[in-house]
This record gives structure tokens, C-alpha cells and sequence, in this order.
């Protein structure tokens, strides 16, 4: 596989997800994950989420930037470690603003507590299962009849 075919299976899974878990690290030290949606997903890898100066999220991010985005479906998955930035610029914003935004910040673009979280990339890795769900299943009783490792299909790490 190329490094090109790794990036674009990252951001195929991710764009096919759109609902990414976003783990930040608490004052405590301790792991803290909650869904947010992504709004763009860079060619690089790099995400962006429209969220609240008043978040957890941003108060984790301001106090250290480390983080992991996690992303599923069906028989696809990704984590994609990186670094994040809490970005307050309003043309930024508006542009990442979507119809959908407004059921949380409802007096639109200009609400002073929208912002933007930038997570960049450094890495991601992301498995696949493929034949979906049936060919898993499939797999499951083949490697339990034959007291073998159960082959999960593609895997891999890609720096971004």
C-alpha cells in the first residue's frame, strides 16, 4: 500500500463517519472522550469541529493540546492522534459554518462562544474488515473451528 492510499482510506472513513469520539486529557491527567461531528477533514488529515469556548473540550485543549479522534463504521475504523488549537477567527468560522451549527449556536456565526477546534494531524491508523459485517462473522467461526487467528483484513499506521 502507498502512503497516498493510507491518507485517503483515513479521510474516506472519517468523511463516511462525520461523528468522531475526541479525547482530550482533564486537569486530573485522567482520558475524557465525547462525540463531536467533524466539519472538515484537510487532504493532510488535519480535522476541524465547530464546538464552544465554553466546552470542556476547548478548557482540556487550552491546558494540553495532546488529543485522539476516533472514528467507526460498520467495519471500518480510525484514530488519529495529533495536536489541538482552539481557533477564534470569525471568517474561519463562517466558513465552516453549516445549517446544522445553528441548532447549537442559533444566533449563527457571530455568537461569541463558537469556535473552532483544530486538531493536527501526526498520525492515524485505521482497520478495515472487508465483505462487511457477514465475511467478519464468517471469520469468527473459521478461526474458532480451526483453533486459528481470525485474519481481520487491512490494517495500518500512515504519519499525516
Amino acid at each position: 500500500m502507498t502512503e497516498e492510499h493510507d491518507i485517503s482510506r483515513v479521510t474516506e472513513i472519517i468523511n463516511d463517519s462525520r461523528i468522531g469520539m475526541l479525547t482530550t486529557i482533564n486537569e486530573s491527567g485522567a482520558l475524557v472522550s465525547r462525540p463531536l461531528a467533524v466539519q472538515e477533514v484537510r487532504e493532510d488529515g488535519d480535522l476541524l469541529f465547530l464546538t464552544s469556548l465554553e466546552t470542556s473540550q476547548v478548557a482540556h485543549v487550552k491546558a494540553d493540546p495532546r488529543v485522539n479522534v476516533s472514528f467507526g463504521r460498520k467495519t471500518e475504523w480510525v484514530s488519529v492522534a495529533g495536536t489541538a488549537e482552539v481557533v477564534t477567527d470569525r471568517a474561519q468560522i463562517r466558513e465552516q459554518w453549516s445549517q446544522a451549527a445553528e441548532a447549537w449556536f442559533p444566533d449563527g456565526p457571530e455568537t461569541p462562544e463558537a469556535c473552532l477546534l483544530r486538531v493536527d494531524s501526526d498520525s492515524a491508523e485505521y482497520w478495515t474488515s472487508p465483505g462487511g459485517t457477514a465475511a467478519t462473522v464468517l471469520q469468527w467461526v473459521k478461526s474458532k473451528v480451526t483453533h486459528s487467528r481470525m485474519s481481520v483484513g487491512e490494517s495500518n499506521t500512515v504519519d499525516l
